[in-house]
């Protein structure tokens, strides 16, 4: 180890000692300065130096040994007498040498010492450093400890909020007891005292005897006590106002108090007698003239929105005895205005006691200050709990408002059947009343700005659903007198990609069969029945057709390697001759071209003798497209045209696709031109198509759907008929009620089609096949409103919310999401983004949704009773609105869906369930135009073998 260097003065010297008393003269001074032999002066110190030396041992500090043994005063006699005695300077340098020598070891034995532990402390700090950490270990379970110790500390400042809450509650009680008892202590201290100074004025005005030192008994005489009079006319004037006003008061308090408005009265009565009760003129009258005697003027409550004090004043009844009438939840608002308003009763109680309204009813400075500052209190209450719910109810009476447009907007065209006379009348009387009401609530300008935006938002969305062909997608070339589809007279129909897909392998004798991607007429005269805007979706039957696609041409590309492609060259030439013919005009300069080019003979030589050019093929096809194809297929045309490659079956398959949708788009024009004329042809066609059909074949799917809805239908009934003296039902097993034939099959339509999916062809009849589509989708779209639903309404009563409110915006958002239903997140963050709600909250909000997401995933195993309570819900409410019988009833159950709806927590789909509503109220009139016969019969035949339930088999 290396050995720290030494300062210079310590350095040992290189030289031997000196061992000889020859020394120079340099030396001499410095020896003698160490003997006392010649110099005896230095015994001789100054005081203050031989003070130090004189110092005691116990102020002196102590040193190291050799320091100490060096500065002693025995160290340096020592010295001298070693000098003495030993030879003088040459011993006395020796020792001194000595001395200087074991110094300098001890020294440098320290450093080495020093040295040593540096270097163990280096290395310590090195193996330190070298060996694992382990704070990653340890900030885990710091961050645990921290994240614990803060779910601690909000699970304890939650149980002492509740607390808290708990406290300030019997506090403000304890409180407003002590106040009540105070008052009336206060008021009968009040009452003597006023009795007490009454009494003493009345003995005042009172003429007293005089006193006499003495009077004989005989003289004594009966002293008569004079009626008071006025001074002059100012003081008998004001002695009659006081008296009037005294007797106006009395009245008033009288007449009040005949009206009988106490709690214990109220709770007697029901609530909608009570509220007929206190709403009566005189009843107001009395209640305004009372509360302006106590200092409450009528024009107080304009401060609050209300139209009197007395209203406001009379709807603290209705609060404290019937909050379940007059709250829809008992949320912290509702319940400070209930606290505020037993508050105002009792104040008011205390001013109107039968004590405190004896002969003049003059109430204290302080019942009247206590009785205004607690109306003041309620009013402000009350005005946010009318404002919050006063939004919820005009929203609820715009969306009445805007669904008895729609219903008018249908209806008025209809001059046939005189449906528009029988909804004119109701539908203008309710739009009139909503009006008023609107404009009690919101002010006549804002009303009618709201009930204009929203019918203009209604009208607009349905008009763009309406026209969505526009002149994009119209083609170029189009014919005006040309059928797109074959009539209903026509017999050579287009086959569906459903009924077409044949059972054999397909060849090229079969392209046209297969790869249309148009449905069959009986499908489009239905869905023109049904809808009168219904146009050709390129996505229906999609998935099918491009797999039979994808067959045929890959059989198509293997023939073609094998020399074998003729065939299916002249069978695509002559698809694509014969659709592009269709949609142009006889006669003109494209249909010559068409017919010339494509003729199919000349392809026929072309192939025998080898000349048939496939880029002379597309090069005609690129040509000739962009003057046939709608503005919109733009850009499939130029990719077909910027396509180069050697992929023929490729670029056909393009080519095809691109024929499809050009008649597509032509079919949808020409169906907008003639589809009035198809839809009244509709029934025949339909009839004519079903028999033919079914032509001697039992409906059995359509008999056991009758059966299904007949026999719930009777159940029903039989829970709901009265029960008799004898325990027993007014329609006996033996005779059960016969419900009509319209009733079961509203029934038998509506649990087909609200309901869960999957969809089955078995549970489909034979009258609802062309439906099998609209079945399968209407039956998503309720699973879909359900879960939404369902999301939403936990979140409402989370919150503490309405559960009427609209949220249409949340709503939105959630139905544009994916129907795979397996995130949850999505769906909390769309409610999360529109309303901050606390972790716990949000924890719990999130455990529901996925929940709910589980049982969409699975609809057949819901679990989710909230869920199922809506599916009923929703098809009660369906069925009420199919089954109304008259306009009026319809009418009426189409104005009170907002309500109904709302109430039942899905108040967000008024639209999307009237517009249910109405597309089941077209299938089931298009049905039974259609196959009302068969229905019939299938009634008749049900009717007469029994159901299981009643009847005889």
């Amino acid at each position: 180890m290396r050995q720290p260097s030494l300062p210079p003065y310590l350095e040992t010297p290189s030289g031997p000692p000196p061992t000889s008393a020859c020394n120079t003269s340099e030396d001499t001074p410095d020896l003698l300065m160490s003997s006392d032999g010649e110099y005896s002066g230095m015994n001789n110190l100054p005081p203050h130096i031989a003070a130090r030396f004189n110092r005691s041992s116990k102020s002196r500090r102590k040193s190291s040994a050799a320091s100490s043994r060096r500065n002693s005063m025995t160290s340096l006699r020592s010295n001298q007498s070693n000098r003495s005695a030993h030879g003088g300077p040459q011993s006395t340098h020796i020792a001194q040498h000595l001395r200087r020598a074991s110094i300098i070891e001890s020294r440098k034995a320290r450093l080495a010492d020093k040295a040593a532990h540096a270097e163990k402390v280096r290395l310590r700090a090195a193996l330190a450093k070298a060996a694992p950490r382990v704070t990653a270990n340890r900030e885990d379970r710091a961050l645990a400890a921290q994240q614990a110790r803060e779910r601690y500390l909000a699970q304890v400042a939650a149980n002492c909020a509740e607390e808290v809450k708990r406290a300030k509650k019997v506090a403000e009680d304890m409180k407003e007891k002590k106040a009540a008892e105070h008052l009336k202590l206060k008021g009968d201290i009040e009452e003597k005292f006023a009795e007490a100074e009454r009494r003493r004025l009345l003995y005042q005005q009172n003429s007293r005897r005089s006193r006499f030192t003495s009077l004989p008994a005989v003289e004594e005489k009966k002293i008569t006590i004079s009626p008071w009079k006025p001074r002059n006319e100012e003081a008998a004037a004001r002695l009659l106002q006081k008296a009037w006003r005294n007797r106006r008061k009395r009245r008033i308090v009288s007449q009040y108090l005949s009206l009988n408005l106490t709690v214990e009265d109220m709770r007697r009565e029901n609530f909608e007698e009570f509220s007929s009760r206190i709403a009566q003129e005189h009843v107001l009258r009395c209640t305004t003239q009372l509360l302006e005697l106590c200092g409450i003027p009528d024009d107080e409550a304009a401060a609050f929105g209300v139209g009197s004090s007395a209203r406001m004043f009379l709807s603290a009844f209705l609060v404290v005895g019937y909050p379940p009438y007059v709250f829809s939840q008992n949320g912290e608002q509702e319940q400070d205005l209930g606290r505020k308003a037993v508050r105002l009763l009792i104040c008011f109680g205390l001013l109107v006691s039968p004590e405190h309204t004896g002969r003049n009813f003059s109430p204290r400075p302080t019942q009247t200050a206590d009785l205004i500052e607690a109306f003041a209190d309620f009013g402000t209450a009350f005005n946010a709990w009318k404002n919050q719910d006063s939004s919820v109810l005009v929203e609820t009476m715009i969306a009445h408002f805007v669904e008895l447009d729609a219903i008018w907007q249908t209806v008025k065209n209809d001059t046939a059947g005189h449906v528009a006379d029988d909804y004119r009348e109701g539908i203008q009387k309710n739009q009139t009343l909503l009006l008023v009401r609107l404009k009690r609530l919101a002010g006549p300008e804002k009303a009618l700005e709201l009930v204009r935006e929203a019918i203009q938002a209604r009208r607009k969305l349905k008009s763009k659903v309406k026209n969505r062909l526009t002149h994009d997608i119209v083609p170029r070339e189009v014919s005006g007198a040309v059928d797109p589809v074959d009539g209903p007279e026509n017999p050579n129909a287009t086959p569906s990609p459903l009924e077409s897909v044949p059972k054999s392998p397909i060849g090229a004798s079969d392209i046209r069969k297969v790869i249309s991607s148009l449905p069959n007429n009986r499908a489009i005269v239905h869905e023109l029945a049904v809808n009168k805007d219904y146009r050709i979706e390129d996505s229906s039957n999609t998935h099918l057709r491009r797999n039979i696609n994808r067959i045929i041409f890959s059989r198509m590309r293997r023939d073609l390697q094998e020399g074998k492609g003729d065939q299916w060259i002249i069978s695509m030439a002559q698809t694509i001759r014969d659709r592009l013919l269709r949609v142009v005009t006889p006669g003109k300069s494209l249909h010559v071209l068409i017919s010339e080019t494509l003729d199919i003979d000349l392809i026929k030589n072309q192939l025998t003798i080898g000349s048939f050019s496939y880029e002379k093929f597309f090069s005609f096809m690129n040509t000739i497209l962009p003057k046939l194809c709608a503005p919109i297929r733009d850009p499939q045309v130029k990719a077909l045209a910027a396509d180069t490659s050697e992929d023929l079956i490729g670029r056909l398959e393009k080519l095809m696709d691109i024929i499809n949708f050009l008649s597509l788009d032509y079919a949808n024009y020409q169906l907008r031109l003639v589809s009035s004329g198809i839809t009244d042809r509709s029934a025949e066609y339909e009839k004519r198509c079903f028999n033919d059909q079914y032509q001697g074949k039992r409906l059995t799917k359509t008999i056991r759907w009758w059966r299904s809805a007949r026999t719930r239908l009777i159940v029903e009934a039989s829970r709901r008929a009265p029960q008799t003296s004898n325990s027993t039902t007014i329609h006996s097993s033996s005779n059960p009620p016969r419900p009509a034939s319209d009733k079961i099959y509203t029934r038998g339509l509506v649990d087909l089609f609200i309901t869960l999916p999957p969809t089955t062809l078995a549970d489909i009849p034979e009258t609802l096949d062309l439906d099998t589509n609209r079945i399968a989708r209407i039956r998503n779209d309720i699973l879909r409103l359900i879960t939404i639903s369902t999301i939403l309404l936990t979140a409402k009563n989370l919150l503490k919310r309405d559960v009427r409110s609209h949220w249409k915006v949340e709503a939105q958002r959630m139905w544009d999401l994916p129907s795979a239903y397996t995130e949850a997140l999505p769906y909390l963050a769309i409610v999360e983004s529109a309303h901050a709600m606390p972790p716990a909250t949000r924890t719990s909000l999130l455990g529901t949704i996925e929940r709910v997401l589980g049982d969409a995933r699975k609809p057949q195993q819901m679990s989710q009773p909230v869920m199922k309570v809506l599916l009923q819900k929703l098809r009660a409410h369906v069925m009420a609105r199919l089954g109304a019988a008259s306009s009026e009833e319809r009418l009426r159950s189409a104005s009170t869906a907002s309500e109904v709806l709302g109430n039942g927590g899905m108040a967000e789909w008024v639209g999307r369930v009237g517009a249910l509503v109405e597309e089941l109220g077209m299938v089931k009139g298009v049905d039974w135009a259609g196959h009302g016969a068969w229905i019939d019969g299938v009634a008749a035949e049900v009717e007469r073998l029994g159901d299981g339930v009643g009847g005889t088999a």
